[in-house]
């Protein structure tokens, strides 16, 4: 199973909220997901970018690969 950090979508119409999650890579964007790792509003100003360092580092040490917003968010908040 090819696993991923990547970001699914919740919010309001118009109000585009990400959360970060660890989910199979063939699962769709909205799908199931294994884990909910953080969330990012890119609304606010600045930005707001929560993440569980711990548990992003165990599922990268696991072989989880990030995409590459996630992989820009992460290089952001100084974790990979």
């Amino acid at each position: 199973m090819a696993v991923r950090l990547r970001l699914t979508r919740i919010g309001g119409r118009k109000n585009p909220i990400w959360r970060v999650v660890v989910a199979d890579q063939r699962s769709k964007r909205d799908g199931r997901v294994i884990e909910t790792v953080g969330h990012y509003n890119a609304q606010t100003d600045p930005s707001t970018i929560v993440l569980n360092e711990e548990r992003i580092r165990d599922w990268l040490a696991r072989g989880a690969q990030p995409s590459e917003t996630v992989r820009k968010l992460l290089r952001t908040q100084g974790i990979s």
